[in-house]
């Protein structure tokens, strides 16, 4: 996929990692714009992700790499991946199949109801 592997390099260089080596990424539909999940990629998540246009992510919990859909075949093709304007989160823009979410809904995001807004928001100017 990369023709040069200091492209690469360059690029996930410019990636502002946290004190664990890991940054957060949103993987949003590229096809409808949902927000899909929230997960961590460290550089070498990154490195799969982007050599092999598959969603490959750290697992904090069980201190492991694991590409999206593996084993329950909903998969992520990555379309493409964009650091936010300080380079500390990525948006990563894949076409999904099947669910997202690991409790078989389609987007981690739609499970629980939504945290009580205390202000109106029309009273913000």
């Amino acid at each position: 996929m990369w023709a040069d592997e200091q492209v690469l390099d360059d690029a996930i260089d410019k990636i502002r990692f946290n004190d664990q080596g890991l940054v957060p990424v949103i993987a949003q539909s590229s096809d409808s714009g949902q927000v899909l999940m929230l997960a961590w990629m460290d550089a070498e998540a990154v490195r799969r992700t982007l050599t092999s246009g598959l969603a490959t992510y750290w697992s904090r919990s069980r201190s492991e790499y694991w590409v999206k859909g593996e084993t329950s075949g909903h998969r992520q093709l990555v379309k493409a991946l964009r650091r936010d304007c300080d380079s500390d989160a990525l948006l990563m823009l894949v076409e999904q199949a099947g669910p997202a979410c690991h409790t078989g809904a389609p987007t981690c995001f739609n499970t629980h109801p939504d945290l009580p807004l205390m202000a109106d928001p029309a009273a913000i100017d």
